[in-house]
């Protein structure tokens, strides 16, 4: 019996990028289609099948200890790219400047999708969801410096709304506009969490 129940909610990409050298900073470049292998998004300096772990995992080992590559991809919303410029007092908010991987259109509450969701597109590639992309200081130094007086702020007023990581689960290619399926596993809440302060 699958566990991973295939939902009625499909969204469109409507951008994609890659941020050829994170060295030189977290801004990402456009492109209209890219080839996905088991290591990320050909081109990506975010990708491959492991990484030294950062600050997001300093409670669970020391960082720089090398864990799966579970953030090869960054995708959010169009919706809640407009949501947090509309805060943010911008006409847009350019997935660039949060060194996005993929834009998408169509999925409401994006950011919350469950964790180990699957996106599977419709040529066939294959997304597993990791969890939500918390916000940091790094795009909003990208957005401060194209937009002087816009950026400060971005960590507090994009929370729940930066959208999600992601790893590949099946290799191939993705486009613009091409439309994935959401697939979702069991939702419940783990009770013993309930009583405890996390």
């Amino acid at each position: 019996m699958s566990i991973l129940r295939p939902t009625d909610i499909y969204m469109r990409v409507v951008w994609l990028g890659v941020v050829h050298d994170r060295e030189q900073g977290l801004a990402s470049d456009p492109i209209e289609a890219v080839e996905v292998t088991f290591e990320g998004f050909a081109g990506e300096s975010h990708g491959g099948l492991t990484r030294a772990s950062c600050s997001r995992l300093k409670l669970q080992y020391p960082v720089g200890t090398q864990v799966r590559n579970s953030r090869q991809i960054s995708i959010v919303s169009a919706e809640e790219l407009a949501e947090i410029a509309a805060a943010l007092e911008l006409d847009a908010l350019d997935p660039r400047w949060l060194g996005a991987s993929m834009v998408v259109e169509g999925a409401p509450q994006f950011t919350r999708i469950p964790p180990s969701s699957r996106l599977v597109f419709e040529g066939g590639t294959g997304l597993v969801v990791d969890m939500e992309n918390a916000p940091c200081r790094l795009p909003a130094e990208e957005i401060e410096a194209a937009r002087p007086g816009h950026g400060r702020h971005f960590p507090a007023l994009a929370r729940g709304k930066r959208g999600i990581t992601a790893w590949v689960e099946r290799p191939g290619r993705i486009a613009l506009g091409e439309s994935a399926r959401l697939h979702v596993p069991p939702l419940a809440p783990y009770e013993p969490l309930l009583k405890l302060e996390v």
